[in-house]
């Protein structure tokens, strides 16, 4: 699986430690990282949750990216902005039984963390331990297991309500877009 990671500007200055510990865990279940940054805070290219979205979508439909991993201070924000968009499935992860069960029972294709609230001391192992259980066994394996019937239906369901409500290609979303807003999204160095 390929994995893209992307910071908005108020917390790229955590992007370093972000990209070790997420490609540590990935590269040791066969998976590759590529960093998209903000790499610090001093990038000329500046991003904000609502182009970390713009951009999620663009890696994940153009298949540059299976999976995305983002978050601002809240995640709130990068969670809502990745959702806004076709074929991307966001959650919202704050701890480790949090990932498990959102790749377990929703099957997403990306997540969002709180890179500031709830950040400190440990922050890093917390890290590690949710890119841990976000990459154990297989996607939308159930949990509990014995669920996994009804839960896989119900991602279904919800596939087909989203096939519905966003329902636009991305490249049209992108034309009625405010077009420095999506030059904006894409101008950094990847």
């Amino acid at each position: 699986m390929r994995i893209a990671l992307i910071n908005e500007n108020s917390q790229a200055a955590k992007n370093e430690m972000i990209y070790a510990s997420l490609k540590k865990v990935a590269e040791s279940k066969g998976h590759t990282v590529d960093n998209y940054g903000m790499y610090s805070a001093d990038d000329k290219a500046q991003l904000t949750y609502v182009q970390n979205g713009i951009l999620a979508a663009i890696l994940l439909n153009s298949g540059a990216a299976d999976f995305v991993v983002t978050g601002c201070g809240t995640g709130e924000g990068a969670m809502l902005a990745l959702n806004s968009f076709p074929g991307v499935l966001c959650g919202h992860v704050v701890d480790p039984s949090d990932a498990y069960m959102f790749m377990q029972i929703n099957d997403g294709n990306a997540i969002a963390l709180p890179f500031a609230k709830g950040f400190g001391w440990g922050a890093e192992l917390n890290l590690t331990y949710i890119f841990e259980k976000l990459f154990e066994g297989e996607p939308g394996g159930g949990y509990p297991k014995e669920r996994v019937v009804p839960e896989q239906r119900n991602k279904k369901i919800l596939d087909g309500v989203r096939a519905v409500t966003l329902k636009q290609d991305l490249v049209e979303v992108l034309k009625e877009l405010d077009q420095d807003l999506v030059k904006g999204a894409v101008a950094g160095e990847k």
